[in-house]
């Protein structure tokens, strides 16, 4: 007699010895099995379970996850009878939002008989996503696959650098991850180094002494002292001067620094969350940037996908936004079925904050709070570009009426577009950047960038 046939399994004992949510269904999503963990999540008691469909249970739907366009373990295994993951949001028994990762695997009855075995990893929770009345938000496979990984992230110490381009929201992951962290209970401290001059970064940072410069008159703590215990979150770290990096690489290196004007080694424990919009590869090439701090700083690389990578997204965002959006009247904003075609349309090349101005001044000009599609207030630079809804019977008329008028590179028409602004608002920084649905900080790095700092009056 073989040995495996000297040993009774009972199924129940065995997912009951796995401390993740467990559960076993058979092919026509019926729940056979479930361990402890599983119904403690989904707030079921175990002995009512059995017989419920799996997907009512975590996705409090009618219908499988499939029929609502998801990527579904349970067709998968059924059609390939080989193991399949994915990433899904389920509703747990508080009917609050969780990310999960599901490994479904073929189990097998006695008699042959195919079934899914369901292992549930948890991820995060929807209020560890929110941050100072924001929130992350998105189903879409960039989006979800994004927060697994910092999620993962958020269990070391090592160094992170969070990549994307304006607006995504990296300032918001860098918080996800330190709420996720086992230093959630100590100072989150985030420092602009696009918006600091480089005369008074190294005080801002690490302090100073009394005497340090002409009228100080006292000694200040830096930011990094601030953040001791928790995380620093340096954004936009690649704007950081070049004479300045050495001094930055030896104290994220060390924990040793010294205060502007100070002899005393002083040391820190933080954990260091850094950010870019830039391509620090190619700045370490130019020679703008250290190859030894950036080695320091990207010992997990992340990159935040933007909207446009995510489209999916785009309606439960703006739905999102709107909730907490109020017009003149303090009612809440709605959207007509034709301004949101037309905005899940669009690049959003400023991302999620362009999307959050754009649905602001919408609703600040509409009647009632209905944003209409004349209400849509798209950035300059991109109306350039095709924009398929604004009009269709001048499209109609003309098949070339959105076409580029130029073959000029993208970042040539940017630039020109900019300085004409400049020129409009006679140097008015606040309003060029008001008016292309951007951040004076994002402003300020293009008039670098395309050498337009001295257009107009310079005014601030």
């Amino acid at each position: 007699m073989p040995f495996s046939n000297r040993i009774p399994i009972n199924l129940q004992s065995i997912i009951d010895a796995t401390d993740n949510g467990f559960v076993v269904i058979d092919k026509d999503y019926n729940i056979v099995a479930a361990n402890q963990a599983y119904c403690a999540a989904y707030g079921i008691n175990s002995e009512e379970i059995i017989g419920h469909k799996c997907h009512q249970v975590s996705h409090h739907s009618d219908v499988p996850c499939h029929l609502n366009g998801e990527d579904c373990p349970h067709k998968k295994v059924f059609e390939t009878k080989v193991a399949h993951q994915v990433l899904h949001i389920h509703f747990d028994h508080n009917n609050e939002e969780e990310h999960v990762r599901i490994k479904g695997s073929p189990i097998y009855g006695t008699d042959g008989e195919l079934f899914l075995g369901e292992a549930i990893f948890p991820i995060a929770k929807t209020d560890e996503l929110s941050c100072d009345k924001q929130r992350m938000l998105g189903t879409s496979p960039a989006f979800l696959a994004c927060v697994e990984e910092m999620a993962g992230a958020a269990s070391s110490d090592v160094p992170i650098l969070l990549n994307g381009e304006s607006g995504v929201g990296k300032e918001l992951a860098a918080k996800f991850i330190h709420n996720k962290s086992s230093r959630n209970a100590h100072p989150f401290v985030s420092i602009d180094c696009a918006s600091i001059s480089e005369g008074i970064f190294e005080s801002e940072l690490f302090g100073h002494e009394r005497g340090a410069f002409t009228g100080c008159v006292g000694r200040r703590h830096g930011l990094i002292e601030s953040a001791e215990n928790g995380t620093l979150f340096l954004d936009e770290i690649g704007e950081v001067p070049l004479a300045l990096q050495g001094r930055l690489l030896r104290a994220l290196e060390t924990g040793y620094f010294r205060r502007l004007g100070g002899r005393e080694d002083l040391h820190v424990d933080v954990r260091i969350i850094c950010a870019t919009h830039n391509n620090l590869r190619m700045m370490v090439e130019q020679g703008t940037f250290r190859a030894d701090l950036y080695y320091r700083i990207a010992g997990i690389s992340i990159t935040i996908p933007p909207l446009r990578e995510r489209r999916a997204d785009i309606e439960p965002l703006i739905k999102a936004m709107l909730e907490k959006t109020k017009s003149n009247n303090g009612v809440a904003g709605r959207i007509s079925d034709d301004a949101l075609k037309m905005l899940q349309l669009y690049d959003y090349p400023g991302n999620i904050r362009e999307l959050r101005n754009i649905l602001q001044k919408a609703v600040a000009t509409s009647t009632g709070g209905l944003i209409t599609v004349d209400l849509l207030q798209l950035n300059n630079f991109a109306n350039v570009y095709i924009n398929p809804l604004a009009d269709r019977r001048k499209s109609s008329r003309d098949p070339k009426a959105y076409a580029p008028s130029t073959n000029r590179s993208l970042t040539d028409v940017e630039a020109t577009h900019i300085e004409s602004l400049l020129h409009q608002h006679d140097g008015h920084r606040a309003k060029v950047a008001e008016e292309l649905c951007i951040s004076e900080r994002t402003l300020y790095r293009k008039l670098k960038q395309y050498n337009l700092q001295n257009v107009g009056k310079n005014r601030l």
